[in-house]
């Protein structure tokens, strides 16, 4: 059963179409990667789905209900969270400060009781750190680094505590915008296990954007190729990596 349904959507920016007709599916409790060129529509589409862009055709659905009008907040609330191409941390704060920064719409404390810091407000706040120190924190092994600014770590840990954040919004679908770009080998294959576990241990459905197409292969269920606006093709990872049309696209010698 699909959790995440785009059905025909379409989108463009004056005369320019970046997409036509973009059509996919995401299997609750999989990995699905969108692949395809740089161009090919791929962030585009994953603003669509997250409630940023508003396509002029199509409808999206997630969990079976049409959310195509519904606010990004609300995307969120109903378990969609997001990392994005570029770290979008606040650089100022600490880890742990920016991880809970992601759980921010969970909390139930009304205006008095945060303003006070007392009661339910604090009862809460202490919940919200225990959950995310032994749930994530462990998970990604950040323990070293909670209490450090982020601006203090190396661009691998950075996009590890991007993770964390999206994590702390309890998310139903996890999806992430190019998750090892920029890293060296050590930090993918790191990245890689980390969402394979977070797969696991938190029931979330993964969707990802990546160009490495290694680690496409090796991590998901399936893949849906963009180019130029358009699906190209979908299907296994076996069956991507041998579609003419794509390897033709995309792949090149890669393959």
């Amino acid at each position: 059963m699909n959790l995440l349904e785009v059905d025909a959507v379409s989108l463009a920016f004056g005369g320019v179409k970046a997409l036509t007709g973009v059509s996919i599916g995401v299997e609750a409790g999989s990995v699905t990667a969108v692949i395809g060129p740089n161009g090919a529509g791929k962030t585009s589409l994953y603003n669509v789905i997250s409630g940023f862009y508003r396509p002029q055709q199509g409808r999206v659905r997630f969990d079976g209900a049409d959310i195509t009008e519904v606010k990004p907040h609300r995307r969120a609330a109903l378990g969609m969270a997001r990392t994005f191409q570029n770290i979008a941390l606040f650089r100022g704060l600490t880890v742990l400060e920016n991880i809970k920064l992601g759980a921010h719409h969970t909390l139930k404390a009304g205006l008095l009781a945060a303003a006070w810091y007392a009661g339910k407000a604090a009862r809460e706040e202490a919940e919200l750190r225990r959950e995310i120190e032994e749930r994530i924190v462990d998970l990604l092994h950040l323990a070293d680094w909670r209490d450090a600014p982020v601006s203090a770590l190396s661009y691998g840990l950075q996009k590890r505590v991007e993770l964390a954040r999206a994590l702390a919004m309890r998310p139903r679908l996890l999806m992430l915008d190019e998750p090892v770009a920029g890293m060296n080998r050590e930090e993918k294959e790191d990245m890689s296990r980390y969402i394979l576990d977070v797969r696991e241990e938190w029931d979330v459905t993964v969707l990802l954007i990546e160009h490495d197409f290694g680690m496409v292969m090796d991590l998901s269920d399936r893949i849906h190729v963009l180019n130029f606006g358009c699906k190209l093709a979908s299907g296994t990872p076996q069956q991507v990596a041998d579609d003419p049309a794509v390897v033709e696209a995309y792949l090149g010698e890669q393959r």
